[in-house]
């Protein structure tokens, strides 16, 4: 039953599928479950990619036989799952990129990053970010309708458990009496970092039967981790660690270089 609580108070948390009324009071909350719930964030991306997924193909296949179809569709799959999350972690890239571009000052860049209004580096950061994966995704619908589908799904799942290694590896810096990521200040427990992989691992053998072709989830699970390292060294060099910004910053990167190394990996499959 916690497990179950857990894992509904991470999907309660981090997007607008409603818990509420009898079922929320039945979850609970506390700052020590939040904590726990970190082990399903990989989790929540399970119902977000699949629905995604969902959505793509039932567009594909309405949508009138046009070169058009692939993106139209990308769009729509994109403000829906933007309309899910409530744009949770674009408002964290959005912080961070007005943070680190606006000063190299860390202390200021942590006010920044704490302001509520967005400034000119977040809203690019967001509109290239949407940007990009739109345009990515119509690539792959156009390229292989299968995978694109397989990636909206594998993507949701892997870039949600990339950025448990940041709460793993760096310190939570910032004002934690006011941050939303105050709970998970304190560094993930094995327990649920392993939690966490088994829901990892689960998608990775789904994408696997859905598409056999190894090379693929290699090519975008090997993109999405660079791109972790790289996000994970900009914050240790600039921040000396972390904030919850950070890792909905981290996520949207990580999704849309997953994106960008399936499509790259078309080119090197027969």
């Amino acid at each position: 039953m916690n497990f179950v609580r857990h894992y509904l108070l991470a999907l309660q948390f981090f997007t607008r599928v409603p818990v509420t009324g009898p079922l929320a009071a039945w979850v609970g909350y506390s700052p020590e479950m939040l904590r726990k719930s970190a082990a399903h964030f990989p989790g929540v991306g399970w119902p977000v990619g699949l629905l995604a997924a969902l959505l793509y193909a039932v567009l594909a296949w309405a949508l009138p036989d046009s070169g058009y179809a692939p993106l139209v569709a990308a769009v729509l799959v994109t403000v829906f799952t933007v309309l899910l999350t409530g744009a949770f972690h674009e408002d964290g890239l959005a912080d961070v990129a007005d943070g680190l571009g606006g000063t190299q000052d860390r202390e200021r860049a942590l006010d920044i990053m704490k302001d509520s209004r967005v400034g000119a580096f977040g809203v690019l950061a967001v509109v290239l970010a949407l940007v990009s994966k739109v345009a990515l995704l119509a690539l792959l619908g156009d390229a292989d309708l299968a995978l694109a589908c397989g990636a909206l799904f594998y993507a949701h799942v892997l870039t949600r458990y990339l950025p448990l290694w940041l709460i793993r590896l760096l310190p939570h810096v910032g004002d934690t009496a006011r941050s939303k990521s105050k709970p998970l200040a304190d560094q993930i427990s094995a327990g649920s970092l392993a939690v966490a992989t088994l829901w990892t691992v689960a998608a990775i053998a789904l994408a696997g039967w859905w598409l056999p072709q190894g090379w693929f989830w290699f090519a975008g699970t090997a993109a999405s981790l660079l791109a972790a390292l790289w996000m994970g060294r900009l914050f240790s060099r600039r921040l000396q660690g972390y904030t919850g910004d950070c890792l909905g910053a981290t996520q949207q990167v990580c999704e849309i270089a997953c994106y960008l190394g399936l499509a790259l990996s078309l080119t090197w499959i027969p």
